[in-house]
């Protein structure tokens, strides 16, 4: 009974380790293009929340892939937020302000 009790400790703790390992998370951008938009060991966005409700605020129309993979990780690339850049767009962004548009 206590070698059963060792095995299950051992087991328990080496699950709960691969659980504690740090993951690999990547945002790909809206469209096509799939534009690599965050890479990072650190999460986008607070993971206690859904993702239908956290990423249409960092980034809309993305979508968010994490596996616990390290390769690529190493380089983090943070092109977040995308929303400010969108909402401008959309408002007529790239216009120069107080300039008549014609």
């Amino acid at each position: 009974m206590r070698v059963f009790r060792t095995a299950a400790t051992a087991l328990a703790a080496g699950l709960l380790s691969q659980a504690a390992l740090a993951a690999c998370y990547v945002v790909y951008g809206p469209g096509p293009e799939q534009e690599l938009v965050y890479r990072s060991v650190e999460p986008p966005v607070d993971l206690s929340r859904p993702l239908h409700e956290t990423m249409p605020q960092v980034a809309p129309g993305g979508s968010l892939v994490f596996s616990r993979d390290h390769h690529g990780c190493d380089m983090p690339v943070n092109k977040l937020p995308l929303a400010p850049a969108q909402e401008a767009a959309a408002l007529g962004g790239g216009k120069t302000p107080g300039t008549n548009p014609g």
